[in-house]
Protein backbone atom coordinates (compact mmCIF):
# COMPACT_ATOMS: atom_id res chain seq x y z
CA UNK A 1 0.00 0.00 0.00
CA UNK A 2 1.44 3.34 -1.04
CA UNK A 3 1.05 6.17 1.44
CA UNK A 4 1.74 9.85 0.87
CA UNK A 5 2.12 12.18 3.83
CA UNK A 6 2.32 15.95 3.34
CA UNK A 7 3.77 18.40 5.83
CA UNK A 8 4.93 21.99 6.00
CA UNK A 9 1.68 23.87 5.65
CA UNK A 10 0.74 26.78 7.87
CA UNK A 11 -0.16 30.44 8.10
CA UNK A 12 2.05 32.99 6.36
CA UNK A 13 1.75 36.62 5.39
CA UNK A 14 1.49 37.67 1.77
CA UNK A 15 4.94 37.82 0.20
CA UNK A 16 6.25 35.09 2.47
CA UNK A 17 7.47 31.59 1.75
CA UNK A 18 6.68 28.03 2.74
CA UNK A 19 8.13 24.68 1.76
CA UNK A 20 5.85 21.69 1.58
CA UNK A 21 7.13 18.14 1.79
CA UNK A 22 5.51 14.89 0.79
CA UNK A 23 7.03 11.61 1.91
CA UNK A 24 6.03 8.49 0.03
CA UNK A 25 6.18 5.01 1.49
CA UNK A 26 7.46 2.04 -0.45
CA UNK A 27 10.48 1.20 -2.56
CA UNK A 28 9.21 2.42 -5.92
CA UNK A 29 9.16 6.19 -5.36
CA UNK A 30 11.66 6.80 -8.15
CA UNK A 31 9.26 5.23 -10.64
CA UNK A 32 6.48 7.71 -9.91
CA UNK A 33 5.90 11.01 -11.60
CA UNK A 34 4.82 13.30 -8.79
CA UNK A 35 2.47 16.22 -8.70
CA UNK A 36 1.07 18.88 -6.41
CA UNK A 37 -2.53 20.04 -6.50
CA UNK A 38 -4.53 22.43 -4.37
CA UNK A 39 -8.16 22.96 -3.51
CA UNK A 40 -9.66 26.14 -2.11
CA UNK A 41 -13.06 26.15 -0.39
CA UNK A 42 -15.88 25.91 -2.91
CA UNK A 43 -13.50 25.34 -5.82
CA UNK A 44 -12.35 22.34 -7.81
CA UNK A 45 -9.00 20.73 -7.24
CA UNK A 46 -6.40 22.63 -9.26
CA UNK A 47 -3.11 21.45 -10.74
CA UNK A 48 -0.04 23.23 -9.37
CA UNK A 49 3.14 21.44 -10.47
CA UNK A 50 4.54 18.15 -11.70
CA UNK A 51 7.98 16.54 -11.75
CA UNK A 52 9.36 13.63 -13.71
CA UNK A 53 10.73 10.45 -12.17
CA UNK A 54 14.34 11.63 -12.25
CA UNK A 55 13.50 15.24 -11.45
CA UNK A 56 14.88 16.44 -14.75
CA UNK A 57 11.60 17.77 -16.09
CA UNK A 58 9.04 19.97 -14.41
CA UNK A 59 5.75 21.57 -15.36
CA UNK A 60 3.82 24.37 -13.64
CA UNK A 61 0.47 26.00 -13.83
CA UNK A 62 0.56 29.55 -15.10
CA UNK A 63 -0.70 30.82 -11.74
CA UNK A 64 2.42 29.65 -9.88
CA UNK A 65 5.12 29.69 -12.55
CA UNK A 66 8.10 31.73 -11.41
CA UNK A 67 7.03 31.63 -7.74
CA UNK A 68 6.85 27.92 -6.92
CA UNK A 69 9.49 25.25 -7.44
CA UNK A 70 8.89 21.52 -7.36
CA UNK A 71 11.79 19.19 -6.60
CA UNK A 72 12.39 15.68 -5.36
CA UNK A 73 14.93 13.59 -3.50
CA UNK A 74 14.60 9.98 -4.56
CA UNK A 75 16.97 8.84 -1.81
CA UNK A 76 14.53 10.23 0.75
CA UNK A 77 11.30 9.24 -1.07
CA UNK A 78 10.25 12.87 -0.82
CA UNK A 79 8.89 15.52 -3.15
CA UNK A 80 8.95 19.21 -2.23
CA UNK A 81 7.12 22.36 -3.20
CA UNK A 82 8.96 25.58 -2.44
CA UNK A 83 6.46 28.43 -2.48
CA UNK A 84 7.73 31.99 -2.63
CA UNK A 85 6.00 35.35 -3.02
CA UNK A 86 2.81 33.85 -1.66
CA UNK A 87 -0.49 35.57 -2.33
CA UNK A 88 -3.84 35.32 -0.52
CA UNK A 89 -5.23 33.50 -3.56
CA UNK A 90 -2.73 30.69 -2.91
CA UNK A 91 -4.73 29.79 0.20
CA UNK A 92 -5.89 26.19 -0.16
CA UNK A 93 -5.37 22.63 0.97
CA UNK A 94 -2.34 21.32 -0.91
CA UNK A 95 -2.16 17.68 -1.95
CA UNK A 96 0.66 15.63 -3.38
CA UNK A 97 -0.11 12.82 -5.78
CA UNK A 98 1.72 9.98 -7.49
CA UNK A 99 1.35 8.85 -11.08
CA UNK A 100 2.64 5.33 -11.64
CA UNK A 101 1.86 5.25 -15.34
CA UNK A 102 4.64 7.63 -16.45
CA UNK A 103 2.27 9.85 -18.40
CA UNK A 104 3.69 12.90 -20.23
CA UNK A 105 5.07 15.72 -18.11
CA UNK A 106 2.27 18.05 -19.23
CA UNK A 107 -0.41 15.88 -17.63
CA UNK A 108 -2.41 18.13 -15.30
CA UNK A 109 -5.58 16.08 -14.88
CA UNK A 110 -6.08 14.93 -11.30
CA UNK A 111 -7.89 11.82 -12.55
CA UNK A 112 -4.61 10.55 -14.03
CA UNK A 113 -2.97 10.19 -10.64
CA UNK A 114 -3.08 6.93 -8.72
CA UNK A 115 -2.26 7.83 -5.12
CA UNK A 116 -3.00 10.88 -2.99
CA UNK A 117 -1.96 12.32 0.32
CA UNK A 118 -4.34 13.67 2.93
CA UNK A 119 -3.46 17.31 2.27
CA UNK A 120 -1.91 20.16 4.22
CA UNK A 121 -3.50 23.57 4.76
CA UNK A 122 -1.76 26.68 3.49
CA UNK A 123 -3.23 30.02 4.51
CA UNK A 124 -1.86 33.30 3.21
CA UNK A 125 -3.02 36.43 5.00
CA UNK A 126 -3.13 39.82 3.33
Amino acid sequence: QVQLVESGGGLVQAGGSLRLSCEVSGRTFSTYTMGWFRQAPGKEREFVARISQSGGRTYYSDSVKGRFTISRDNAKNTVYLQMNSLKPEDTAVYYCAADQKALPIYTNDARRYDYWGQGTQVTVSS
